[in-house]
């Protein structure tokens, strides 16, 4: 091998090492507050049953609808912003921290995914609707008209 080609590749080596090293900090920083979340928090902690939504409730929390345009044009909790599951984190300045937050999706999936991200990121005001917008159609206590 040419030591010139040598010397290329240690040069590299030593550029990209830093970034390595940076990188597996980072990752191993998001490891253990994922692991800090789920050893600290309470079995039910982040849901929300739609049966739990009465009026008074639903007047004082912020919904975020995690689907897709498509069917947060198509169909929504009344008042929901829309703020699709993948761009929580880019968008967490649009989710206050002084007020409950219910994410929702068709199901609770998606949203779950969410949340998960932002309590990790800090937000302990997030909660998911357990079962979705599918469930809160069917059986929230309060529904406005």
């Amino acid at each position: 091998m040419p030591s010139i080609f040598k010397a290329g590749l240690a040069g590299l080596a030593l550029i990209l090492s830093p970034i390595m090293l940076v990188s597996a900090s980072a990752n191993d920083e998001a490891v253990e507050a994922m692991q800090e979340y789920l050893m600290f928090s309470e079995y039910e902690a982040g849901i929300i049953l739609p049966q739990q939504i009465n009026e008074e409730i639903f007047n004082s929390v912020l919904f975020v609808d995690t689907r897709d345009e498509e069917q947060y044009e198509a169909a929504t909790i009344p008042g929901a912003v829309h703020i699709e599951w993948r761009e929580v984190l880019d968008r967490i300045d649009e989710i206050p921290e002084d007020t409950k937050t219910v994410l929702f999706c068709n199901t609770g999936s998606l949203s779950a995914q969410a949340a998960f991200a932002l309590r990790v990121a800090g937000r302990s005001n997030v909660v998911v609707l357990q079962t979705g917008f599918t469930g809160w159609q069917k059986d929230a206590a309060y529904k406005p008209e």
